[in-house]
């Protein structure tokens, strides 16, 4: 954007003053017009979301030794982080050996610390993961793998409006009754689901386990959307590398964690390996699967498909746990569910597309200059809004939804 002028990245029209929605409205319109190839990358990540997020809250329920975690859950996490980390740094040095001749080095210091600097935005999100990573652990002292998955999906609702508010992002009246639909889906399948006998943080278990559900819906909410925005809005930069500032800002936030609970309860905490167990390890390669993943939808995808897709992965959870641990599949949850699909299909469906108002900006069209010149980063957040200026495009011009 240069001095409220706002250029297509593919023909270089200019659309003159605005409106705030102009975004957003691109964004919607891209939405439906993505290729075959972006949809199939969508399903596939659909279906990795669906099994890992599914896979979590069980592998979370073996770890537990007589009701209680032998490790220390900040450590777990702290592993998790330094195993992204890992992966980012394997595939960014993949990523610069497959560079062109020309292209901007990517492990040059002027491109880290530049990067470094303009994805500063990142830490936020890191700091509300580290936050939410905890509450994971704790929420399974309250309740059963099934109900937890269940009880996370009330993140869609929160997410819904912190879209709208930071990222101008709009919905139907037929999505924000579809969100509704999910609401009432997660209300029916919580009825009579809380434990008995316990108590948390010296009050009534019921208190507590709405406190904790509280924070666990808020703090994770407010960490996708920020994490979306922060990824989006610059496009420009390798995913790889601002994976890198993601999980080294998580890894720092659970160090310092450790470090706190070592000076509280004694140096003996400080052991990182203490209590893990092969579940436990599974649950740390599980966890940083699942968070590469999320890096992707965020960026690439949408936090609304990515939190309907950890709604499927609750049927998973669900029929899992009661194979394996016996949790009886009670007609709240199956009606629940039942519920929850009817809600996907209604947000999805193309009757519910927002109908787009008339443009308020001047449309001026100029002739195109060099390809490479400089993209502005919010238009290509959108990925569509050369669909927002009255002019064709080819297949062959649409950004890719993965990186090459």
């Amino acid at each position: 954007m240069k001095n409220g002028i706002l250029e297509c990245s593919v023909c270089h029209s200019r659309l003159v003053s605005p409106s705030s929605k102009t975004v957003s409205r691109a964004y919607d319109r891209h939405k439906s017009t993505v290729s075959s190839k972006q949809r199939a990358l969508n399903v596939l990540l659909v279906v990795g979301d669906c099994i890992l997020v599914g896979l979590q809250p069980i592998l979370v329920y073996m770890s537990k030794v007589d009701g209680k975690f032998n490790f220390n859950p900040i450590s777990v996490n702290f592993l998790t982080e330094a195993a992204k980390v890992l992966f980012a740094v394997v595939m960014l040095l993949f990523q610069a050996r497959r560079q062109k001749v020309g292209e901007k080095p990517l492990l040059s210091v002027s491109t880290f610390v530049q990067a470094a600097r303009n994805n500063v935005l990142l830490a936020v999100p890191a700091l509300l993961y580290a936050v939410n990573n905890y509450l994971k652990f704790i929420m399974q002292l309250y309740f059963n793998p099934a109900t937890v998955k269940m009880l996370s999906n009330l993140k869609v609702l929160v997410i819904a409006v912190l879209l709208k508010i930071v990222m101008r992002r709009r919905f139907s009246v037929i999505q924000w009754e579809a969100l509704a639909l999910l609401l009432i889906g997660i209300s029916v399948n919580q009825l009579r689901s809380l434990p008995e006998g316990t108590t948390a943080l010296g009050l009534p278990v019921a208190a507590g386990a709405y406190i904790y559900t509280l924070i666990f819906v808020t703090v994770p909410s407010m960490a996708s959307v920020f994490n979306e925005y922060a990824l989006k809005s610059q496009y420009d930069t390798s995913i790889y590398l601002q994976n890198l500032f993601l999980y080294g800002y998580g890894a720092i936030f659970n160090f310092l964690g450790i470090v706190a609970m070592a000076l509280v309860k004694g140096p003996d905490s400080f052991d990182i390996f203490q209590g893990l167990s092969k579940a436990t390890m599974l649950l740390i390669c599980n966890n940083a699967a699942q968070g590469i993943l999320s890096s992707f939808f965020f960026k690439y995808a949408d936090t609304i498909l990515k939190k309907y897709s950890s709604t499927v992965a609750t049927i998973f959870t669900g029929i899992a746990s009661a194979a394996l641990f016996g949790h009886s599949l009670t007609i709240n949850f199956m009606l629940g569910i039942s519920i929850v699909f009817i809600s996907m299909h209604q947000f999805f469906s193309p009757l519910s597309k927002v109908k787009d108002e008339q443009q308020n900006g001047v449309l001026e069209l100029v002739e195109p200059e060099d390809n490479h010149r400089s993209r502005d980063s919010f238009i290509n957040m959108a990925a569509g809004a050369n669909d927002e200026a009255t002019h064709r495009v080819g297949s062959d011009d649409r950004q890719p939804l993965l990186p090459r």
